[in-house]
């Protein structure tokens, strides 16, 4: 699955409950280190969700504050760590479209 395929879902999920695509945006440059530039650059080259990760300028150390519990699985026992990070950006998705204040989405 290619990011550039998620990444629409993730603005229309947003969006649908009044929050913008910049915070989205700004919730995946927190997690993953990346700018509206380099962005871009990941999603028109439609990169994998691996690749996506694995390019990521410098994922945030925060993220692992970042719990849940998904199908009676908790993130934070998730060994796969690319899996891992999706998990942790869907989260932080979901966050934002309950309407979470951003401070506290980007664990500050």
């Amino acid at each position: 699955m290619t990011f550039a395929s998620v990444y629409p879902l993730y603005v229309t999920k947003v969006e649908k409950k009044w929050r913008s695509k910049e915070e989205l945006n700004t919730v995946i440059f927190w997690l993953t280190g990346y700018d509206e530039e380099k962005l871009e650059k990941q999603i028109n080259q439609n990169v994998s969700f691996e690749i996506f990760f694995a390019e990521s300028p410098a994922m945030n150390p925060l993220a692992q504050k970042i719990t849940w519990t998904i199908c009676g699985v908790r993130i934070e026992e998730i060994q796969d760590p690319v899996y891992k990070n999706i998990r942790y950006l869907d989260k932080l998705v979901d966050e934002l479209a309950k309407g979470r204040n951003l401070e506290k989405i980007l664990r500050k």
